[in-house]
């Protein structure tokens, strides 16, 4: 299919405009976002092997009502965090640990940060996102953190599947777009100073 140069220079800064990356700069801790997966764990990898901060740190992933029930039915549990822990174990990292309350997205990710990292006394996080998700996760976590002593600074991981600059050209970079867009300008609207 044959897009005009104007329509994709437009589709392009529709995709962009999910996407937002700080400066790495060093931190205490690298979280890995509950959604960012292999992605994130591989660019977590990468940070920390960047000398960016000195561990790595995922969220718990407790069994969920369907797991539950795979389990009584006798099917094995897989864990995401014992996964991801498994692969950053598998890639040499052993400088890990888990966050211990289960989260089912961005606001509970930061209803939960701030007062895991008062805790452990980190006061400036790298947390690990995937591109299309870190415009918002960004502003999530700012609304999150502001008025507190903890700094957040949000990446995203080059290993995303998501690709701002042409994911008009598969069924699951559409969904993806459309979906996030719709929250992204959901969360301006509800909050359009972060």
């Amino acid at each position: 299919m044959l897009i005009p140069p104007v329509h994709r220079a437009l589709l392009r800064a529709a995709g962009w405009a999910l996407v937002a990356s700080d400066a790495p700069r060093h931190a205490d801790v690298i979280v890995v976002a509950i959604d960012a997966d292999g992605a994130g764990v591989l660019e977590a990898a990468d940070l920390l092997r960047g000398g960016i901060a000195p561990r790595i740190a995922l969220f718990s992933d407790p069994p969920d009502r369907i797991d539950q029930e795979f389990i009584r039915r006798g099917a094995p549990y897989y864990d995401l965090a014992a996964v991801e822990l498994w692969q950053l174990h598998a890639l040499g990292i052993t400088s890990t640990e888990l966050i211990p309350r289960s989260v089912a997205g961005t606001h509970d990710e930061a209803s939960v940060l701030p007062q895991w990292c008062t805790q452990k006394g980190y006061h400036t996080v790298l947390l690990v996102s995937t591109t299309d998700h870190s415009r918002r996760m960004r502003r999530v976590m700012r609304r999150a953190l502001q008025g507190q002593r903890t700094r957040v600074i949000v990446v995203y991981s080059r290993y995303s599947q998501f690709n701002p600059d042409a994911w008009w050209q598969t069924r699951a970079g559409t969904r993806t777009e459309l979906i996030e867009l719709e929250k992204l300008l959901l969360d301006v609207l509800r909050h359009p100073l972060s």
